[in-house]
């Protein structure tokens, strides 16, 4: 492996992580289960400024997360050329009790993935919002606004 050809990381725009995060269905949510972390694979929409996700009130992930500070992430990853970004939102998860909210969720999703009832529909506000991109390697030869990542905390260095 020659690391002196590693490709640069680059910051992206709080716009830009949202129009990346709009593009995809599944991500993870990240939070705290009896003292310890937890990450779960969730379907979800970005709307309204907000990821929205519907959980059953007997899950686990249910119980942990409502008024909790969580973490969201979601990327797009190309295996073959070694590219691809990565988007993390940090917030605190509300339980949505506004009837109307709940009708358009009903009718414009999230639609859960999994079977089984999924009684309660959860917004986790873009409150902080971060995100990485590595390019294919003829794209990240050709220059480029690259920021140095190599912090690996969430937020890095990363525009607000």
């Amino acid at each position: 492996m020659d690391t002196t050809e590693a490709k640069p990381l680059m910051a992206l725009t709080q716009t830009e992580c949202e129009a990346l995060l709009a593009t995809q269905e599944v991500g993870r949510l990240v939070y705290t289960r009896r003292a310890l972390p937890a990450i779960t694979p969730v379907n979800f929409v970005l709307r309204d400024g907000a990821i929205w996700i519907w959980t059953a009130s007997t899950s686990s992930m249910w119980q942990a997360v409502r008024g909790a500070v969580v973490a969201f992430e979601a990327d797009d990853l190309d295996r073959v050329a070694h590219s691809g970004w990565s988007v993390v939102v940090l917030g605190v998860a509300e339980l949505v009790r506004d009837a109307r909210k709940i009708e358009r969720a009903l009718a414009d999703g999230p639609e859960p993935w999994v079977m089984g009832r999924k009684e309660h529909l959860l917004r986790i506000p873009l409150t902080a919002v971060s995100g990485r991109r590595i390019l294919p390697a003829q794209a990240s030869a050709s220059g480029g606004a690259f920021v140095d990542l190599s912090d690996d905390s969430p937020l890095a260095d990363t525009p607000q």
